[in-house]
């Protein structure tokens, strides 16, 4: 038990998925998980184990933003013992290459500053890194789904509202899509000596203006979950 987790060690399975909303993580877990357990409420942070053909899984919500997902993914990889985290999120595309519900899989993490890098490991650092073997098995998962993962990096953002303007922020960032999590995820993992990995499903569209409505982003993107859950 943590001060941001009720549960029991035992409760969580060695492979958790991690959405940031937690009411996707209670949609998740409702519809392709069986024998489904709530294992945590505390903030109204939602968590579940349960099974997926016969794999004993977890999904964990974290929250938005680098401190919120530090916090969750740090308490799981050092004090619960998971093994590996794969984040299930959604993001803004910066590049017309990528489509509304298109799925990427995040091959390194720009983070504005590198605070919370020098601060965790002592490593100053705008790029974080996911697991090569993880991001592996969620490749041979695409293929064998017949779905298309874009692999690029990603803007891991450490704020929502900005006075940058896009045409700099991609300059700078040299990302194809934003988030909000990734960076803080890859560097916990590193931290503990653990593995992880992020997938993201395309859910605006900053050159464009298209967008999905919140439910959408709640009860949908099964493509990237998909994927995620036949990796195990």
């Amino acid at each position: 038990m943590t001060p941001h987790i009720e549960a029991n060690k035992e409760e969580f399975a060695k492979t958790v998925l991690m959405p940031g909303d937690p009411l996707r993580a209670k949609y998740i877990a409702d519809t392709f998980l069986s024998d489904v357990k709530e294992v945590n409420t505390v903030r109204n942070m939602l968590m579940y184990t349960g099974t997926y053909k016969g794999k004993k899984v977890s999904i964990c919500g974290s929250g938005m933003g680098v401190p919120s997902i530090g916090i969750y993914s740090y308490e799981l990889f050092k004090f619960y013992e998971v093994d590996t985290i794969v984040r299930i999120g959604s993001a803004g595309a910066y590049s017309e290459a990528l489509k509304l519900y298109d799925v990427v899989l995040v091959t390194e993490a720009y983070s504005d500053s590198d605070s919370f890098s020098k601060l965790v490991i002592n490593e100053a650092s705008h790029l974080a890194y996911p697991s090569q073997d993880v991001n592996k098995k969620l490749l041979e998962s695409a293929k064998s789904l017949n779905i298309t993962l874009h692999e690029t990096r990603t803007h891991s953002s450490d704020v929502f509202y900005s006075s940058r303007s896009l045409e700099d922020t991609i300059k700078d960032t040299g990302a194809q899509c934003v988030e909000m999590e990734s960076t803080g995820l890859f560097v916990n993992a590193k931290a503990t000596g653990k593995k992880a990995a992020c997938l993201l499903s395309i859910s605006d569209h900053l050159v464009s203006h298209e967008a999905t409505t919140a439910q959408e982003r709640q009860t949908t993107f099964h493509d990237m979950i998909k994927v995620a859950l036949e990796a195990l």
